[in-house]
């Protein structure tokens, strides 16, 4: 039976000499393994398809008992060829394709994730700052996992009481009286968790040019990874290699 699926690859595995195991992202089930056989041969006509973060529709023969299914043509869509052929933009997609990867399960549909990965790859690869559209990835992906930072007053006594950190462990912002609470707090600006709340409502269809001060970058950076840390513990291959990139920038800033 052939099935087509709209999809963007988010891993990619070699598989043999000439094949590819792709993990493709799907709007219509979510997450599916794919057979793409001969894709690494320099003539295939997979070649374009099975590129890491193609955004293509997929036409795959499957069946009941079939195992995987196998890629039998497709058609791209976007190849988004900027976030593979530049250093920063491949840092930030390969570290959210295996964010998604990991909290995700296999043939759960969910379109409202494959909208933002897809909207998130064509604004990086139209020029987007990718850092502030990586930190409101990390926003929804933290709401996807579970984990809702509380950023609407203080999340111990409720006061709308400035100036506030920040408390993983609290789970959200803390005011000054309640700020004992967590001695590993962190200090933000007003700036940073402001920001931090839009990005948790915010649709990214909406996003025009956001001017980010490099320390209000670093306190969004710092406590998105904390909660991360704190409550996910994933270990994701990518982060090290990002950290590394995002040095790298804040180096030239």
């Amino acid at each position: 039976m052939l099935v087509k699926w709209e999809g963007i690859v988010i891993r990619s595995v070699d598989y043999g000499e000439s094949s590819k195991v792709l993990t493709v992202f799907t709007r219509e089930h979510g997450k599916i393994g794919i057979m793409a056989r001969g894709a690494k041969k320099t003539k295939s006509r997979l070649i374009a398809v099975s590129q890491l973060f193609s955004h293509a529709y997929y036409l795959c023969k499957t069946g009941p008992g079939s195992g995987m299914p196998d890629l039998s043509q497709g058609e791209v869509i976007e190849s988004y060829r900027d976030l593979r052929q530049d250093l920063l933009h491949t840092a930030y997609a390969a570290y959210m394709a295996e964010l998604l990867d990991r909290l995700t399960q296999e043939r759960e549909a969910n379109p409202y994730l494959f909208e933002l990965l897809a909207m998130t790859f064509h604004y990086m690869n139209e020029g987007k700052d990718p850092e502030i559209l990586c930190r409101i990835f990390e926003s929804k992906m933290l709401i996807v996992a579970g984990i809702r930072p509380h950023l609407q007053g203080c999340s111990n006594c409720g006061a709308e009481r400035e100036p506030y950190v920040i408390s993983v462990t609290q789970g959200g912002l803390l005011c000054p009286q309640c700020a004992t609470l967590d001695p590993y707090a962190i200090a933000v600006t007003p700036a940073a968790w402001k920001l931090l709340r839009l990005f948790q409502l915010f649709e990214l269809e909406r996003l025009g040019e956001i001017d980010v001060k490099p320390a209000t970058r670093t306190q969004l950076r710092h406590v998105l990874r904390s909660f991360f840390d704190q409550h996910l513990d994933l270990h994701l291959k990518t982060r090290s290699f990002l950290e590394q990139v995002e040095r790298m920038g804040d180096g030239t800033r």
